[in-house]
C-alpha cells in the first residue's frame, strides 16, 4: 500500500512521528509512507490553499517533504508534484496535538488535508489526540494514538464505506481520547457534536508601537456535548470516529424550501 501523510502542526511534530508508525505498519514491508507536511505549524487553517501566493516546497529526505503552506497545499503538492503519476492509496493526516471534534472539526486544518485528499477520491482519514490531565504528562501524550492507531485504521478500512459512486465521498474522523493507552476502552462510531458553553473569540491588545493585536482564543475543551457524540465519547474513554462528507448541502431541508420559494415565482 502506499500512503500519503500530513498534518497541520509542522514536519517537525511529535504528532506526525506517531502518524509514520502508524503508517509504516499498515502500509507493511512492501509499501510505502509518503511525507508531504507543513514546514510550520498550520493549525486553524482549514482547507485554505495557498491560491494567490506559490508554496516553496523542499525535500528533507527519501519520501519526506516540507511545504510553506496549509496541510491542503501540502496534499496538492504530493498528488501533483511530489507522487505525480503514483497516486496513494490512502491518505492520513495527523496525529493532530488536541481533538478536532465537535466545532473544532471546523477550523481544523488536519480535517482540511482529508478534505482535499477526498475531492480527489482518494480514502482519507483524519487523527487526533484529545488532551487533558490524564495523559497530558506522560513520557508520551500520543500513546493511546500510538498503540491503537493502526488497529483503528485497519477496522475504517475493513468495515468502512468510501462511495466510490458518488462525487462527495466519505472521509473519517477519528479522535483519541484523553487518556493513557491502556485506559482506552473501545471504538464508537458517533456524530459530530456541538459545545455549547465553548466558542472561539479573540482578547485584543495594544503593543510597545501602538499598534492593536487581537489573539484568538479558544474556550474548555471538556464540556460533554450530548449522548452517541463525538466529545462525550472521548471523555468517557473511548476513540470517536465520525463519517463526514465535503458536501455542505442541507439536503434535508431543501424540498421544503423548494416549494416555499419556488411557488412564489
Amino acid at each position: 500500500m502506499r500512503i500519503l501523510i500530513t498534518n497541520d502542526d509542522g514536519i517537525h511534530a511529535p504528532g506526525l512521528k506517531t502518524l509514520e508508525a502508524i503508517a509504516n505498519t499498515i502500509a507493511g514491508s512492501d509499501g510505502e509512507v509518503w511525507v508531504v507536511a507543513p514546514a510550520f505549524e498550520q493549525s486553524g487553517v482549514g482547507h485554505c490553499i495557498s491560491y494567490t501566493k506559490p508554496a516553496m516546497i523542499a525535500q528533507l529526505g527519501e519520501r519526506r517533504f516540507a511545504v510553506e503552506g496549509s496541510p491542503a497545499d501540502c496534499i496538492l503538492a504530493g498528488l501533483h508534484d511530489v507522487m505525480a503519476g503514483q497516486k496513494p492509496d490512502l491518505i492520513l493526516s495527523g496525529v493532530n496535538k488536541g481533538n478536532n471534534a465537535a466545532d473544532n472539526t471546523l477550523y481544523s486544518g488536519t480535517i482540511g488535508a482529508t478534505m482535499e485528499g477526498v475531492l480527489h477520491h482518494i480514502p482519507s482519514i483524519a487523527l487526533s489526540q484529545f488532551y487533558g490531565p490524564d495523559n497530558a504528562r506522560l513520557d508520551d501524550p500520543f500513546e493511546a494514538s500510538l498503540e491503537h492507531g493502526a488497529a483503528t485504521v485497519r477496522a475504517i478500512l475493513d468495515a468502512g464505506e468510501w462511495e466510490e459512486d458518488r462525487d462527495y465521498r466519505l472521509f473519517y474522523n477519528v479522535n483519541f481520547p484523553p487518556v493513557p493507552a491502556s485506559a482506552v476502552k473501545g471504538r464508537l462510531v458517533v456524530a459530530q457534536g456541538f459545545r455549547r458553553e465553548t466558542f472561539f473569540g479573540v482578547k485584543s491588545d495594544t503593543s510597545p508601537s501602538g499598534r492593536r493585536f487581537n489573539w484568538v482564543q479558544g474556550g474548555p475543551q471538556h464540556h460533554r456535548t450530548g449522548p452517541d457524540t463525538d466529545v462525550t465519547a472521548n471523555l468517557d474513554g473511548y476513540i470517536s470516529i465520525t463519517p463526514m462528507r465535503v458536501d455542505l448541502t442541507a439536503h434535508d431541508r431543501m424540498a421544503d424550501l423548494k416549494a416555499r420559494i419556488e411557488s412564489t415565482q
